[in-house]
């Protein structure tokens, strides 16, 4: 079966599991319950999109498959952030209340940060392994400082930092959603006229930059690309880490291609499909008791095991 057949096969599976999680099991009241699905899955769209694109983009910069971007330290950076306003002004202040002012800060201090990151390491010449590194560290410090605000804030108010700890689409704000997507169709546009040095950028640093393509120029634009995708989407639904690995390598799988322009489509039917499913899973079998990132979090998290050991010859 070609490539073209399967991403047609997905697409279809796809718009079923959109229907059935917009039509099926509304008790009544149509006009009340249906734009409240259709705005959750136009974010489950979005998300999934933004970090099958992101991943992929990232991984092929780093050329390493098991590798996220969320190695820069975006994630911890933005539970610290939600984690400080609560700390310093309470759960009843305007910026932990106000969904849009909560939005801006999250999403400029993240993309703030990327952006002085990049700038210093890039000026200096250092690599973008090097980049992960100081990243790593840095996503280390956040996390760390925000657990240590955790354990002192009350009980009260550490249950709303903890419900920001993990990705929710029950409680979308529609004005911060449209937003988002204004400033990712901004950042799509200006990542198109970079997107037909993908496959290139693949075959590693020492054959791009003999193929003429200007590497340190395209990963610097491109990087800060991944930067403002993942900030926005995590500042847009919250964190979830390990669903860009688990989306790219079944594409990888399913897709033995070096095209990106299939990989990404690829993706993001597999990313829009995996968290649709399991949206459902998490309303129609869990109830609501559990949220949708613990259970992309563990799956993907297995399959992440899955990956390290299969690099293992020895395994």
């Amino acid at each position: 079966m070609n490539n073209r057949k399967i991403i047609s096969l997905l697409i279809i599976f796809a718009i079923l599991l959109i229907s059935v999680y917009l039509f099926v099991g509304i008790p009544g009241n149509w006009g009340y319950i249906l734009p409240r699905r259709a705005t959750r899955i136009l974010a489950i769209v979005i998300t999934g999109a933004v970090i099958a694109v992101s991943t992929i983009v990232f991984q092929t910069i780093t050329n390493n498959r098991i590798l996220t971007p969320s190695l820069i330290g975006l994630d911890s950076l933005y539970l610290l952030i939600q984690t400080f306003i609560i700390f310093f002004y309470g759960s009843t202040s305007l910026s932990a209340t106000d969904q849009n002012i909560n939005f801006f800060i999250s999403v400029g201090l993240m993309i703030g940060f990327a952006l002085v990151l990049f700038h210093i390491l890039f000026r200096k010449g250092h690599n973008v392994y090097f980049l992960l590194l100081i990243g790593l560290i840095f996503g280390t410090f956040f996390q760390s400082l925000s657990s240590f605000m955790q354990v002192l804030i009350d009980p009260n108010e550490f249950m709303i930092v903890q419900n920001r700890m993990f990705a929710s689409f029950n409680n979308v704000n529609t004005d911060i959603l449209y937003l988002a997507v204004t400033i990712l169709v901004i950042t799509l546009v200006y990542f198109s006229k970079f997107f037909k040095y993908l496959d290139v950028l693949s075959l590693g640093k020492e054959h791009a930059i003999n193929l003429g393509v200007d590497y340190e120029y395209l990963v610097r634009r491109l990087m800060v690309i991944v930067a403002i995708l993942i900030s926005v989407s995590t500042a847009l639904v919250g964190p979830i880490m390990f669903l860009g690995i688990l989306v790219a390598n079944v594409a990888y799988e399913l897709f033995k291609t070096y095209r990106h322009s299939t990989l990404l489509t690829g993706g993001i039917v597999v990313s829009v499909i995996a968290l649709v499913g399991g949206q459902l899973v998490v309303d129609r079998i869990f109830t609501f008791e559990t949220a949708l990132s613990v259970i992309i979090n563990l799956i993907g998290g297995i399959y992440f095991l899955y990956l390290i050991l299969k690099e293992n010859r020895t395994w």
